[in-house]
């Protein structure tokens, strides 16, 4: 029972960690493969040497083939050598199988959880950090910092000089600082929105003035209403002059073309 409880727990908290927390977020699946696989290589291992009795030479042997593995290759960040970190520590945890059976999925579980809140996109989103190569050659530090404050249109926090090249004039340097972009684009998107609604019901108030003369009891003929403006005249003669009328009004048109 304690072996399908560690196996289903090193599994389902593998996928969670190397597939939702870390591949739907940063999008690599070469290190999506080689998180499942440290966690279930590490997982069997520790497991099947439980079993038996080990020596101080096979423990030493096996932190050397571990100590093979290179985090540093392909441009890794300490991000991501982090999660290699938590799944290494998943698959022993799992295999050790500790009493009682709560603490290996407890256990887990809390990493699962620290992860998910320290690499969430809503811890820190405005900090930064680059390596930057200037085109010029920088001795003055205060100097430095308002050249890349205005470079990168941001709070700079913390500038290390790595490099100074006075023959080429370059400054290599590291640089931490606090973007603010997305706070102007949030205020100036919501100037935008205010300003959208407000002049959104300018052509509505425009109109107000002609309901509010067309409804009043006096009214004026440039603000009477559509109906009243265009209403048909009220004749009372008999309908034999309305076609008199209209006879006369023909015979004149017909004249003045002529």
């Amino acid at each position: 029972m304690s072996l399908v409880i560690a196996i289903s727990t090193d599994l389902i908290a593998i996928t969670l960690l190397a597939y939702v927390l870390y591949f739907r977020r940063h999008r690599r699946r070469d290190l999506l493969l080689s998180y499942i696989a440290l966690n279930v290589g590490v997982f069997a291992v520790t497991m099947a040497l439980s079993s038996v009795e080990v020596g101080i030479g096979l423990g030493i042997g096996l932190f050397g083939i571990l100590s093979i593995i290179r985090l540093r290759s392909d441009q890794i960040t300490q991000q991501e050598i982090a999660y290699y970190f938590v799944s290494l520590a998943l698959g022993l945890l799992a295999g050790l199988q500790p009493s009682p059976l709560w603490v290996t999925p407890a256990l887990s579980a809390l990493m699962l959880l620290v992860m998910a809140v320290i690499d969430s996109p809503h811890v820190a989103p405005g900090s930064r950090r680059h390596t930057i190569t200037l085109d010029r050659a920088f001795t003055n530090e205060a100097e430095l910092s308002a050249h890349l404050e205005q470079t990168l249109d941001a709070h700079v926090t913390r500038v290390e000089v790595l490099d100074v090249d006075l023959v080429r004039d370059t400054t290599l340097v590291d640089v931490r600082y606090s973007a603010r972009v997305v706070q102007a684009d949030a205020r100036e998107e919501g100037a935008v929105l205010k300003h959208g609604q407000s002049s959104r019901f300018r052509p509505l108030l425009g109109t107000l003035p002609f309901f509010r003369h067309g409804s009043s009891a006096a009214g004026h003929g440039e603000h009477a209403p559509a109906l009243e403006r265009f209403q048909a005249p009220d004749v009372a003669g008999p309908e034999s002059e309305w076609r008199d009328e209209h006879a006369d009004s023909t015979k004149q048109h017909a004249a003045a073309t002529r």
